[in-house]
């Protein structure tokens, strides 16, 4: 018998299932929302970090406006065994690269304006001349992870058609890895896509730490330091990293070793060179 089952005799339709329906759906949609005022504060206050800053396009010429972090916002509390830098209240990578919604050319930010004639004439031929143009007006209060991606795509296929050194297009595929593994990180583990959308950001993100890897072995013997700001220590110390993570660790065990005995390495890089051997070590002995 249920607890209601005599309201029937007295015309009232009313089942025991009935009991706490509101309160349920009303407790969902609460959650819903307080998820949303959620995101839409963390957006809010991501967005109070950047500005839109005004570009002009060393390719097309044309003027546009990109978000960038404003000086001293991006308080860095730590870094992944890559170098990838975490940052206390939003991920500043995703604002590292700058792309021309009117022609598509992309480069990280600090050598946007850095290209050659010869340079350009090629992303004009070969990226501008098929881009398919973007309205400046959707530029949105802040960038969602596969904005940046895009971002870096474009990034790297710029680097590929004007001939770019071996260690800028190494360096953009370490980045880019970084931002998908970002995205991977805030995955919501309730989405009916999640286990799809993480096979894709960890084989996204193995892909480009290879190719990150490849093309620092290859500028390592064919160009001089620095590379992309970077020193020799900190780019042998990247390349033994990124072997590690690729499964290769034989590759960088010798680097570390020399950076270990180097008198000349700072003692930050050479403390992670210590404690990167030792998780090699142990995984080859486990």
């Amino acid at each position: 018998m249920g607890i209601l089952s005599g309201l029937g005799s007295m015309g009232i339709d009313i089942k025991d299932g009935d009991l706490f329906k509101d309160e349920k759906s009303e407790v969902s949609v609460n959650a819903e929302e307080l998820k949303k005022a959620e995101e839409k504060k963390k957006e809010d206050e991501e967005a109070e970090n950047l500005l839109k800053k005004s570009c002009i396009c060393p390719i097309c010429g044309s003027s546009f406006k990109a978000l960038v972090v404003k000086t001293n916002r991006a308080r860095m509390i730590g870094q992944d065994v890559d170098l990838r830098p975490r940052y206390e209240k939003f991920d500043a990578l995703k604002y590292s690269a700058i792309m021309c919604p009117n022609c598509g050319y992309s480069a990280r930010g600090p050598v946007f304006n850095e290209v050659s004639s010869k340079q350009k004439t090629l992303i004009r031929e070969k990226i501008a001349s098929n881009f398919l143009e973007k309205n400046d007006d959707e530029l949105k209060d802040t960038y969602d992870y596969d904005t940046a991606i895009n971002h870096f795509q474009m990034a790297i296929g710029t680097a590929i058609v004007k001939n770019a050194k071996s260690s800028e297009k190494a360096y953009l595929c370490l980045q880019t890895a970084w931002i998908v593994r970002g995205k991977r990180e805030i995955l919501d583990k309730a989405d009916p896509k999640y286990d799809i959308l993480l096979k894709e950001c960890n084989e996204n993100e193995k892909e480009l730490l290879q190719n990150a890897l490849e093309g620092f072995l290859k500028a390592r013997s064919s160009e001089d330091f620095p590379m992309c700001g970077m020193d020799q220590y900190t780019i042998d110390y990247i390349i033994a990293a990124l072997s590690y993570e690729c499964g290769r660790p034989d590759v960088g065990l010798r680097l570390l070793t020399e950076l270990i005995q180097s008198r000349s390495v700072n003692s930050r890089i050479k403390e992670r060179a210590r404690d990167l051997k030792d998780k090699i070590m142990a995984s080859k002995n486990g």
